[in-house]
């Protein structure tokens, strides 16, 4: 029989909460890592499995779009089924399509398995949100966020790092074998340590699914893809930009059912008449934007401008790892004391400032240490951002929607980096041909250089393109200025609407 659980209450349970998070943590750091860490195999898959850039490109692609399009849907089904399954179930499924991947021979074989990962990494992502959220009291909820952004953060750090270590010494098809063991001690654990809560008998929003799940799709498809069809025809009459307004329409439509649906509707539209809830999920997508932005013309530069191997490249930001594992328990406990706008707005205020920093050091003759200390800075100020925004977000919304509150919130995290992706994209582009420059980065044999005539304006391209993250970022600055101080009483939390009676 399904059991209920009083709408804003924690779950009331005796066993430490800590080593069930711990368990989460782990795969969730897995999934993250994986969205980053093909991107400097690149050069080896091409090589090896003898396909095209284009090709390769889709192995990435691939993955972010099967874990980005449906997690509103799997945070729901969390509701319904139970966190713990959907979150098992997921793990199962990308730990089995890693080793597929590691074992494919040909680059249709790896994309098609790598769409398999990214539904794995979409059923397990809201979970761990939502399980948090339920076993954690809202006082003592902060520090636990803390982890929890903060392996998000680093994660994303680590995945070229850890890209370029196992390719260089044992080859490409290791950087997915690598999470067969992780999978297997992250099942374990989370089977051994994670609670099994409490569903609520959620009515199933069938129309809600199809429309999220097609509007999700064209509009991420679209902005993902454009900048590799240089925004025109992907194919007859289909341009990127109908299938980006057509997206916008589908999800246009998804909100307006969400707002008529009587019954319960698959994201409750009253989630975002929590002003805390609403103003982090601007937050979350523009350090997503910004993050996943930057990477791109540093790692350029590092390659092209300082002749870099991918390794060494990527070892430019480990005082950005440093520096925000450092700080997160620090964090961690001034977020369940310290009001967020304090936090956050410090947290964005350090990482806007670095990045410009950063854009201005991006010349052909910069000490390396020069380059590294605003790589650093940008580390202690992310510190401040995911932790305490995840926590803000969830802390007053009520227990039985806590996946759906999950769900909205890592697709927004999902469509940020998307965003982040194509925006730079376009933007380097723009910035080389004001350079006079013509070149195409999946094309360039990094750790070789770029000729002597074209580092300065190739760097300058670059510094000119890490503006933008810098620019979205003040987007979060005020966002976040206008957070209310949590009650850290769920049950204070307004009902809401269409969902408090079920």
């Amino acid at each position: 029989m399904t059991q209920t659980q009083p709408p804003g209450t924690a779950l009331q349970t005796e066993k430490d909460p800590w080593p069930a998070l711990w368990a989460l943590v782990l795969g969730f750091f897995m999934i993250m890592v994986d969205s980053t860490i093909v991107t400097v195999a690149t050069p080896a898959i091409i090589e090896d499995l003898h396909a095209e850039v284009n090709s390769v490109v889709w192995v990435t692609s691939a993955y972010l779009l099967a874990y980005a399009v449906p997690v509103l849907i799997t945070g729901r089904l969390g509701d319904r089924f139970g966190q713990k399954r959907l979150y098992l179930t997921g793990l199962v499924v990308f730990t089995l399509s890693s080793l597929w991947c590691g074992l494919t021979g040909s680059v249709e074989g790896l994309i098609i398995a790598r769409i398999f990962q990214g539904l794995g990494a979409s059923m397990m992502t809201p979970q761990t949100m939502a399980i948090i959220t339920r076993i954690f009291p809202a006082e003592r909820r902060g520090q636990a966020m803390a982890l929890w952004g903060a392996t998000a953060g680093v994660a994303l750090l680590v995945g070229p790092l850890l890209g370029g270590v196992l390719v260089d010494g044992l080859g490409w098809e290791w950087i997915f074998f690598i999470n067969v063991p992780v999978g297997l001690l992250a099942f374990v654990m989370a089977w051994q340590l994670v609670p099994t809560l409490s569903t609520n008998p959620h009515r199933f929003d069938w129309l809600g699914v199809a429309l999220s799940g097609t509007g999700m799709f064209l509009l991420v498809f679209g902005i993902q893809e454009g900048h590799q069809y240089d925004w025109g025809t992907l194919t007859g009459e289909i341009t990127v930009w109908r299938l980006i307004i057509v997206g916008l329409l589908v999800f246009g439509l998804f909100i307006y059912w969400q707002a008529r649906n009587t019954a319960e509707p698959l994201v409750p539209l009253g989630l975002f008449r929590e002003r805390n809830f609403s103003l982090a999920n601007a937050g979350i997508s523009t350090i997503s934007f910004a993050f996943t932005a930057m990477a791109f013309p540093l790692m350029l530069y590092a390659q092209l401008v300082r002749g870099l191997s991918p390794t060494k490249s990527a070892l430019l930001l480990v005082p950005m790892a440093v520096f925000s594992i450092a700080l997160a328990p620090v964090v961690g406990r001034l977020t369940d004391r310290v009001h967020p706008r304090l936090i956050t707005a410090t947290g964005f205020t350090v990482a806007c400032g670095s990045l410009v920093w950063l854009a201005l050091e991006l010349t052909p003759d910069s000490p390396t240490w020069r380059i590294m200390i605003p790589v650093a800075l940008l580390g202690a100020g992310s510190a401040g951002i995911w932790a305490p925004l995840s926590a803000t977000a969830t802390r007053n919304l009520p227990m039985h929607l806590a996946g759906a509150g999950a769900g909205v919130y890592n697709a927004t995290r999902q469509v940020g980096a998307v965003l982040g992706s194509a925006g730079i994209a376009l933007l380097m582009d723009s910035r080389l041909a004001a350079q006079g420059l013509a070149f195409d980065p999946s094309g360039a044999d990094a750790g070789n250089g770029l000729p002597d005539p074209a580092l300065e304006p190739f760097s300058r391209a670059m510094s000119q393109a890490m503006f933008l993250p810098a620019g979205v970022l003040v987007i979060g600055i005020v966002a976040v200025l206008f957070f209310t101080a949590p009650s850290h009483v769920t049950g204070a939390a307004a009902p809401v609407d269409g969902a408090a009676a079920h």
